[in-house]
């Protein structure tokens, strides 16, 4: 159903590339084997938003629903820690929140959401002047955050409750 729905989407843009046509298959995969993989997991979360981080795929996947019947609602590209300073694995709720961080070492991380300690949800890295500073998604590169693009960064500080599971493979 879901790959039906996003097959009709892109259907409805025109692209000349095979290359993007032929990985519409692959996202409608992901997005049912994500899909299932969270429903029959037996996650469960106080809200009605789960956040599975799937730092096999560099995958932040966002849930509506309840145990066993969830449905994906973002899929977002994203950076984990590297190999020395990892990303932590297990089970965890959303915390605080702010605006940024990182302005007194001289770079600013935006619309970082808590979900373990220090471990945040966070934009890319920015220059003080705004400019990009580190803008690479979809490697182990940070000190174990979780790096997104800045809107996707805000769409989580915005929109996932406080007390909302994490689960992080």
């Amino acid at each position: 159903m879901i790959k039906n729905k996003l097959n009709k989407l892109y259907s409805l843009i025109k692209y000349k590339s095979t290359s993007v046509l032929s990985n519409l298959g692959n996202i409608g995969k992901y997005i049912e084997d994500a899909t299932k993989f969270v429903n029959t997991s037996n996650l469960t979360s106080t809200t009605n938003y789960l956040i599975w981080v799937d730092t096999k795929n560099f995958k932040t996947n966002i849930f509506k629903g309840s145990k066993g019947n969830w449905t994906i609602v973002h899929s977002y590209l994203c950076s984990i820690g590297k190999a020395s300073t990892p990303t932590p694995k297990g089970t965890f709720k959303i915390g605080i929140r702010g605006l940024y961080f990182g302005k007194e070492r001289g770079y600013i991380c935006r619309y970082y959401t808590q979900f373990k300690g220090n471990y945040l949800f966070h934009s890319i890295i920015y220059n003080l002047d705004g400019s990009v500073r580190d803008g690479r998604l979809g490697k182990a590169i940070s000190d174990g955050c979780v790096r997104l693009a800045l809107e996707n960064a805000k769409w989580i500080w915005d929109n996932i409750p406080q007390g909302s599971t994490v689960k992080i493979t």
